[in-house]
């Protein structure tokens, strides 16, 4: 009997240990990609010296593809051109609803954002059917059980700290990737979209809880909104700093330990509810920029002016616009 006890928690802790190798597996690739420039060689034949001081500004104007332009600056007592390298502007422009000025390059998910939130849905789904997952819930359940550990009610709770964590972290000057108005259209819409994906979900598979409560267990929707609260933070947070990003996900861990422990929900459904909670995210700052737009109308920028002319004996107006 000590022995298969031993052999449980042995299991339970391998397994928790491989959802964490894996949230750290995803952030680390989304952090590597970085983008490479190189200077272009200029064929530039350096003007004859004389005694007048000259400044020139020389810029290959070339189109070039992921390259950026060189700069050279020319001077009578230079012997060499010396090269200035400007680096790649990102998109940005003055938001008009508190006129701080905002990355606007549309977000697109890579391939690899989404491993791991499809690792974890097809687990959990698999885990419906698949014998060998079963009796993983259920080892889990007896563990559990046997142990006695204290129920706690701090998972109601625990669900959102990686986002007021966002917010409370920019009140302190430390900001994130976006201002208040834009990280909090895209905080409601994750949750829009996992509470989409979980509720109906919830009515189809009527899987029933561990507690026998009622049959609404698949998935958790506690978990969801637990890791949907910490990728938010680490889309706001992985550029400036990387390891504060990644605070939130022992809170969204905690969240989903502890609906097993009050036996709320199965392995099963922790696992997908965290994957379908990631999801909701990633889709949430790739549709971004379109909601902000029917909602703020923010990238539609116009205007106008109106000058006075003569021409051919004759005073007018001219109007122009531009959109």
């Amino acid at each position: 009997m000590i022995h298969m006890k031993q052999n449980q928690t042995t299991r339970l802790f391998t397994f928790q240990l491989l959802i964490s190798v894996l949230f750290l597996l995803d952030v680390s690739i989304v952090k590597s990609q970085t983008i490479i420039t190189r200077e272009v060689p200029t064929n530039i034949t350096q003007p004859e010296r004389n005694n007048t001081a000259f400044y020139t500004n020389l810029t290959d104007t070339r189109p070039t593809e992921g390259i950026t332009a060189s700069s050279l600056l020319l001077a009578t007592d230079s012997t060499a051109l010396s090269p200035v390298i400007h680096p790649p502007s990102k998109k940005t422009k003055l938001n008009r609803f508190f006129q701080t000025a905002i990355d606007e390059t549309p977000y697109k998910p890579h391939l690899t954002s989404l491993i791991v939130p499809t690792a974890f849905i097809g687990f959990g789904v698999a885990s419906l059917s698949i014998n060998g997952l079963k009796n993983l819930n259920l080892s889990t359940k007896d563990e559990i059980s046997e142990h006695q550990l204290k129920h706690s009610n701090l998972d109601n709770y625990s669900q959102y700290v990686p986002a007021v964590m966002v917010y409370g972290l920019n009140a302190l000057g430390v900001r994130g990737k976006h201002n208040f108005k834009d990280r909090t259209v895209i905080y409601l819409t994750s949750q829009l979209i996992s509470g989409a994906m979980v509720l109906p979900l919830k009515h189809i598979v009527k899987e029933v809880r561990p507690d026998s409560s009622n049959n609404l267990s698949f998935p958790s929707g506690h978990t969801a909104t637990a890791f949907s609260s910490a990728q938010f933070m680490f889309h706001e947070y992985h550029d400036s700093n990387f390891w504060l990003s990644i605070s939130g996900y022992p809170f969204a861990i905690f969240t989903g330990t502890y609906r097993a422990i009050n036996n709320k929900h199965w392995v099963g459904d922790i696992v997908a509810g965290a994957g379908f909670g990631i999801l909701a995210t990633e889709l949430a700052y790739w549709v971004h920029p379109r909601i902000n737009h029917l909602l703020f109308n923010d990238n539609k920028t116009t205007s106008a002016t109106l000058m006075p002319f003569y021409q051919h004996k004759q005073f007018g107006l001219s109007y122009a616009k531009q959109f």
